[in-house]
């Protein structure tokens, strides 16, 4: 039994020096077989590095505007490993922007080589990809539910402008177009924020939309969650501390 668990700690030992050996020679240092776009993508939004940014703590690598929503808070949590880390501690990646315009990968969808830096304006317009998009599983439940299937699920990472319709802004996107454009709008609005939570009232209409947005999402609930806890602590702790900067 002994011999065994000594043989365990070994390889636990081993494949954490593997781990530490492979963020020391950065992202192409990644597992054989794993593909090169995918050593470079982002653990939050799934696609290529776009300005990445690197947490000194952790070495953990994200998308600048990936991070933003975590640097926002007073004690900040890496939204990979969840170890605690000093915002200001967080620097532009030059090595890894450096790898994202001297390799190449082949397109998703089709094939055609191109560059890290350049894949993901290249994804947006490729033929073959959006065509794949489309063709993607409708949603299955996993086990049989009485409840009705939902023809379209909605994207919560991004929302429409309520007075425009303006699409694919994030909440802070959203937030600084409606305060740019629509500030002496007098129309009364659904908040999309809002009406995509799980608890969110697609019919109810702020009588001060700009407020509401200002005061309750001015912090990102998806922020605070911890699966440490439940999710109503969760939003309970979102909404002490958006109450608190009222």
């Amino acid at each position: 039994m002994m011999a065994m668990f000594r043989s365990f700690v070994s390889a636990a030992q081993l494949r954490q020096h593997h781990h530490q050996h492979q963020q020391q020679n950065g992202a192409a240092a990644s597992a054989p077989g794993e593909s090169l776009e995918s050593q470079f993508s982002c653990p939050i939004c799934l696609e290529v590095y776009h300005k990445p940014v690197s947490i000194a703590s952790c070495a953990h690598t994200f998308c600048g505007e990936c991070l933003q929503p975590c640097l926002q808070v007073t004690s900040p949590l890496c939204p990979l490993c969840r170890m605690p880390f000093d915002p200001k501690k967080v620097d532009k990646s030059s090595s890894i922007e450096k790898q994202l315009s001297s390799y190449k990968a082949p397109c998703r969808g089709c094939s055609k080589k191109v560059t890290l830096v350049k894949m993901r304006s290249h994804i947006s317009s490729c033929t073959k990809v959006q065509e794949q998009m489309a063709n993607c599983p409708k949603f299955v439940p996993v086990v049989p539910t009485s409840q009705p299937i939902p023809s379209n699920i909605p994207n919560r990472s991004t929302f429409a402008c309520p007075y425009c319709g303006a699409r694919n802004l994030d909440q802070q996107e959203l937030v600084k177009h409606c305060m740019e454009n629509h500030r002496n709008d007098p129309n009364k609005v659904v908040c999309p924020v809002c009406s995509a939570m799980p608890w969110g009232d697609p019919s109810y209409k702020s009588s001060n939309f700009l407020q509401h947005l200002l005061h309750r999402h001015k912090f990102s609930y998806d922020t605070f969650v911890d699966y440490s806890i439940d999710e109503e602590a969760a939003l309970q702790a979102a909404l002490a501390l958006s109450l608190s900067e009222n």
